[in-house]
């Protein structure tokens, strides 16, 4: 055996054994209250949306701005600032370079507090996402730091605050993505024609946005309020008695106090508003509410009232029941269940038909758009779809409740994306993305399994302890929905699905493999989805196949990017998951994508990622009428649906 043989062996082994000693199960901090800002009549909510300042850093000098404290007085007088929206990506907006920039910037904006909110109650400052690391600051004290784009962070600032008064909010934005970030990326100093430039890159095929993306709050409660609530809830066997168990955590002076027991008044109504539940908790500050005659949640298109929610009203009351805090939030009721063969849902078995997404459109980038959410969901019905997987990072707030209250189930994904290269620092900010996110989405019914990771590497050495761990830790957290991974290494090479409950695969079929073959797809899917469930027993679900396509570009026969091959792309996977769908154990097919979307410059790609059966302006290509055609097809044998009057137009009446 040569010396160098030996050392890479030897080298090997090392690596093998110090992953398997370094990955260990360390404790992730755990989230404290986040609820979704409400009003009510003990809170306020004030929205911080609109026009900020805004000002790049240097590539060069990131941290330039916190030596030389920019946050402590107005950005203007340290840098030439310009206008900003909030919410929305930055890197779009301009005419200029900004668009790659990598690294820190900075915004800022100044508000008033009215003189009322310094009465006896306490002030917080809330984001729904900032991408990717922030550093906030209230008229130049440091306020809070948050890791981790696409989820919710928050402080409170009752004692940084001028009321009746101007004050200024100054936020840090660092866009830059490592090894150890979630999701990971690469950092390089490359020349060019100038000298030197700092690059990002990443293997994930979508374009790294940020900014502020989501909408930033003031809100307001009592001293003593409700901080967290949890809801979980079952069906008796005939579905007729609805149970909805809560449990509330309290924050405040007045939960300390030995003689003043607080309990919660939990009220239940119904569409109608009507009382249907109510109950009385002792000091415990949880119980269960029991409702006849349950309306239970179902999906779209598996019963003619979908999205079925009740409204939960929580209120918090002192021993002499004085009324300290009210929060409402919005219940469906319904069970989950999963075995080695089928996922159901109030006892019902599922089979998915839907999409990957992307939260991506043009000018805002990432950023909210409501009337944009509004018309994806307004599509999605159109189209029949009953479920999508928030690829790959968690979607906003607002779009959660809106899939709760149109039916819509959701594969809820964390930001891991490509993950390789294992440690126990990535370990540990992949457990806590699913931590937060958990946290975040726990109480919503359209939230039906958790997807730990996109596409991982799991045929590396260490991804078998890697996932074990992450998927374990996320049971710890949630036992009620079953979790999933989106797997895209050949399954001889995976080391990730002993650990998951159901098993999704992607794979491109006469695209990435085999390109423009269609007499080399249907076969092709069915023995890949038979070897899965052969390996682990599990239901499977295909998470991703499609093609991109140009809009508009129309040629027969079918050739790759027209219009023509997308169909017949569809079409061979139709006829291998009709054949899948016989043996029992294959539960969903997703397409890629469900609309176009931007990705970084590469020469694979035309103005981003074509794949969408929608435009990136959401207007549909040729195949999503046939995909229509399938999904109702689908719901009316599985479901019993009725078929849209505009599903199929009308051609001639034929008489013989």
């Amino acid at each position: 055996m040569s010396l160098s043989f030996f050392s890479l062996v030897t080298g090997l082994y090392v690596l093998h054994f110090s992953i398997a000693l370094i990955l260990v199960n360390k404790e992730v901090p755990q989230t404290r209250g986040m609820l979704y800002p409400r009003e009510s009549e003990t809170r306020e909510v004030r929205s911080l949306d609109g026009i900020w300042n805004f000002v790049r850093s240097d590539q060069a000098n990131p941290t330039q701005g916190v030596r030389d404290e920019w946050y402590a007085k107005e950005l203007s007088k340290s840098r030439p600032t310009i206008p900003m929206p909030v919410p929305a990506s930055y890197n779009d907006i301009t005419t200029d370079n900004l668009r790659d920039h990598v690294g820190t910037v900075w915004y800022d904006r100044k508000f008033f507090v009215p003189r009322s909110w310094a009465k006896d109650q306490r002030i917080w400052l809330r984001f729904g996402s900032v991408h990717y690391e922030a550093y906030v600051w209230i008229n130049g004290q440091k306020v809070v730091k948050h890791e981790m784009g696409h989820l919710p962070f928050e402080a409170e600032v009752t004692d940084l605050l001028s009321y009746g008064a101007e004050n200024r909010i100054t936020v840090m934005c660092d866009n830059a993505l490592i090894q150890t970030t979630v999701p990971q990326g690469r950092i390089t100093e490359v020349p060019n024609d100038g000298g030197m430039t700092i690059v990002q890159s990443y293997t994930f095929d979508f374009f790294n946005y940020a900014g502020i993306h989501r909408s930033v709050h003031l809100y307001t409660t009592p001293r003593t309020f409700i901080e967290e609530v949890e809801v979980t809830t079952n069906l008796s066997k005939d579905a007729t008695i609805g149970e909805v168990f809560y449990s509330v955590s309290v924050n405040g002076s007045a939960a300390n106090e030995a003689d003043n027991v607080l309990h919660i008044q939990a009220n239940l109504y119904d569409k109608e508003g009507v009382l249907v539940a109510n109950a009385t908790s002792d000091g415990k500050l949880g119980g269960k509410l029991q409702v006849n005659q349950v309306k239970p949640w179902w999906p779209y298109l598996m019963h003619p009232e979908p999205g079925y929610l009740y409204q939960l009203e929580i209120k918090l009351l002192a021993t002499n029941d004085e009324l300290l805090d009210v929060y409402r939030l919005k219940v469906g009721v319904r069970t989950l269940s999963w075995n080695s063969q089928q996922f159901l849902i109030n006892g019902k078995p599922v089979y998915f038909r839907g999409f990957g997404r992307h939260e991506d459109a043009d000018i805002r980038g990432k950023g909210l758009d409501n009337a944009l959410m509004v018309r994806d969901f307004n599509l999605l019905k159109w189209i029949g779809a009953n479920a999508y997987r928030t690829s790959h990072y968690p979607y906003s707030e607002e779009s959660m409740q809106f899939a709760d209250e149109h039916g819509i189930m959701i594969i809820d994904e964390c930001p891991s994306v490509d993950t390789e290269n294992y440690s126990q620092e990535l370990l540990g900010k992949h457990k806590s993305s699913l931590e937060q996110l958990i946290h975040r989405d726990r109480n919503h019914p359209s939230v039906v399994m958790w997807s730990i990771a996109n596409e991982p590497r799991t045929g590396s050495v260490g991804a078998d302890s890697y996932f074990e761990l992450v998927a374990n830790y996320t049971r710890s957290l949630d036992k009620t929905r079953p979790i999933t991974a989106a797997i895209a290494v050949p399954n001889t090479q995976d080391k990730a699905g002993r650990s998951l409950d159901i098993i999704s695969f992607n794979r491109y079929n006469a695209w990435y493999s085999n390109a423009g073959r269609l007499d080399m797809v249907t076969q092709n899917v069915i023995d890949e989805a038979v070897a899965w469930n052969k390996r682990y027993n599990k239901p499977i679900i295909m998470s991703e196949y499609g093609a991109d396509t140009l809009e508009g570009l129309h040629m027969q026969p079918a050739y790759v990017w027209s219009e023509e091959f997308q169909t017949e792309v569809f079409s061979r996977h139709f006829k291998a998951f009709d054949e899948l769908r016989k043996k029992g154990w294959f539960i969903g097919e997703f397409v890629w994508n469900f609309a176009d979307f931007k990705t970084a410059q590469s020469y694979t790609r035309v103005g981003g990622n074509k794949k969408g059966v929608f435009t990136r302006a959401r207007q549909p290509k040729a195949a999503a009428h046939l995909l229509r055609k399938r999904y109702f097809a689908l719901g009316r044998d599985l479901d019993q649906c009725s078929f849209p009057e505009d599903l199929f137009t009308y051609i001639a009446d034929l008489i013989s």
